[in-house]
C-alpha cells in the first residue's frame, strides 16, 4: 500500500511532461522548412516586341506626301495593322494620321499632310504572345509647297501708281496668283511672311510692251533677280532659308507704258 501513492505521483508528473512535448512538434516541423530566400522564384515573362521608325521623309513636296518606314521585330502576322500617330500640342494627345499593314518585319505608311514640324511614333496592338508596343518618338520638319499668298501681304508699295493685286480665294484657291503693275519708269513691291520657309518658286509672265526686272529681296539684299523681254515668261527659283520677310518686286527697265506682270508663286514651308 505504500507503493501505490508513489506510482500515482510519477504518473502525475510524466503525463504533463508528455503533453508539453506534443506542443513542441509543430515548431520543430516549421524549423525543418528550407529558407524561402534560398528557393528560386518562378518568374513569368512576356515576350518583348520592338517597334522603331527607320526612315521618315517628305517624298512629294507638291502633294505633301510624308513617307514613314518602320521595323517590327519579331515579325507580326502578315498584314497586321500598324498606326502612325502624331502628337497634338493643342489637344495634348496622340492622334492617328495614317496606318498601314505589315509585310514581314517592315511597315510603310505614306500619309498626305500639310507642312509642319511635329513628333511622330508607330504603334502596334497586342498579338499573342506579345503585348502592344510603341516606337520611340521622332521629330521631323515636313516641307510642302503652298501658295505664296496663303498668308496676307504684310505690306505693299512702290512708285508710279503701284498696284499689287492678289487674286481672291474665290478665283484662285491656291493663293498663289497676283497681277502687279505700275506706270512707266515705275515699280511695285509686296512683302510676304516667309517664316518657316526655305524655298521660293515663282513663275512670271511679262505682258507689257518692254523689258521689266523681277526680283526677290530680303530687306535691301537681293536674293534673286531676272530681266524679262516683252511678252515673255520665266521662272525665278531661290533658296530663302533664314528669310522671314520676303519682298516680291517688279520694276520697269524700258517700256512704253510701265510694267504689267502676272505672278504664280509657291513657297516651300512647314506652315
Amino acid at each position: 500500500m505504500g507503493v501505490r501513492p508513489l506510482i500515482s505521483l510519477l504518473a502525475a508528473v510524466v503525463l504533463p511532461l508528455s503533453g508539453c512535448a506534443a506542443t513542441v512538434a509543430p515548431a520543430e516541423s516549421a524549423m525543418a522548412i528550407p529558407d524561402a530566400h534560398a528557393v528560386p522564384a518562378a518568374v513569368a515573362t512576356t515576350p518583348v516586341r520592338t517597334v522603331k521608325i527607320t526612315s521618315i521623309k517628305t517624298t512629294d513636296a507638291t502633294k505633301g506626301v510624308l513617307t514613314v518606314v518602320g521595323q517590327i521585330t519579331p515579325a507580326p502576322a502578315a498584314k497586321t495593322r500598324v498606326s502612325l500617330q502624331r502628337w497634338s500640342s493643342s489637344g495634348r494627345k496622340w492622334e492617328e494620321i495614317g496606318h498601314g499593314v505589315t509585310a514581314g518585319t517592315s511597315i510603310m505608311i505614306p500619309p498626305t499632310l500639310p507642312g509642319s514640324v511635329k513628333t511622330y511614333r508607330l504603334t502596334i496592338g497586342s498579338q499573342a504572345p506579345y503585348a502592344a508596343a510603341v516606337s520611340p518618338m521622332v521629330s521631323f520638319s515636313h516641307y510642302v509647297f503652298r501658295g505664296i499668298f496663303k498668308k496676307p501681304l504684310l505690306a505693299a508699295g512702290g512708285k508710279g501708281h503701284p498696284q499689287f493685286n492678289v487674286v481672291p480665294p474665290s478665283e484662285g484657291p491656291r493663293r498663289a496668283e497676283a497681277e502687279v503693275l505700275a506706270d512707266k519708269a515705275g515699280a511695285v513691291w509686296g512683302d510676304v511672311d516667309s517664316t518657316g520657309c526655305r524655298g521660293a518658286r515663282m513663275w512670271l509672265g511679262n505682258i507689257t510692251d518692254g523689258t521689266i526686272r523681277a526680283s526677290l529681296l530680303n530687306g535691301a539684299k537681293v536674293v534673286g533677280t531676272v530681266d524679262m523681254k516683252q511678252e515673255s515668261e520665266t521662272w525665278l527659283t531661290r533658296d530663302i532659308r533664314g528669310v522671314t520677310r520676303l519682298r516680291v518686286q517688279v520694276a520697269d527697265v524700258k517700256s512704253g507704258y510701265g510694267p504689267i506682270v502676272a505672278i504664280d508663286a509657291l513657297l516651300l514651308c512647314t506652315n
